[in-house]
């Protein structure tokens, strides 16, 4: 079936099989990498993406579901001129980011937190990321990377 969505504030169009999930898409015919696939049931949020401005797990979406909707991955959160958007610097920054497989999910579950609540606790942090699994840090300068963003964003 064919398929268009705006990728990244991209019209980009595609032939894809019914099975074919919208990570698989993004990956391999957009080439956008920095969504990661983790597990492949929806379970550790390193392939989350925005679809109509609500963080979504593209592993468990087809692409077709997509299809005329705005996605933004993790390669759209940074600014116009190349350089890190507010919630990659503050990662960056604040070091909450180790290996860096999660943190693609990690930075866009932040962006639709921030996004619905401009300054959350660090309980109300804690409970949007339960959905995003982080084996390296602990969590602690994850959190502290989005009350940073948070902050730099007020």
């Amino acid at each position: 079936m064919n398929i268009s969505m705006n990728v990244n504030g991209r019209e980009v169009h595609g032939n894809v099989e019914g099975r074919t999930l919208l990570v698989q898409f993004l990956r391999d015919q957009l080439g956008l990498t920095g969504t990661h696939v983790g597990c492949d049931t929806s379970q550790c949020g390193a392939c989350v993406v925005h679809v109509d401005g609500k963080a979504v797990k593209s592993c468990s979406m087809l692409a077709a579901e997509a299809s005329d909707c705005t996605v933004t991955t993790i390669e759209g959160m940074g600014n116009e001129d190349g350089t890190l958007g507010t919630i990659q610097h503050a990662f960056q920054e604040h070091h909450g980011l180790q290996c860096g497989f999660c943190t693609p999910g990690m930075v866009m579950t932040a962006a639709e937190l921030l996004e619905r609540n401009s300054d959350p606790s660090e309980d109300e942090i804690r409970r949007y990321l339960e959905g995003n699994m982080c084996r390296c840090t602990g969590y602690h300068n994850i959190v502290k990377s989005i009350q940073a963003a948070a902050a730099a964003m007020n």
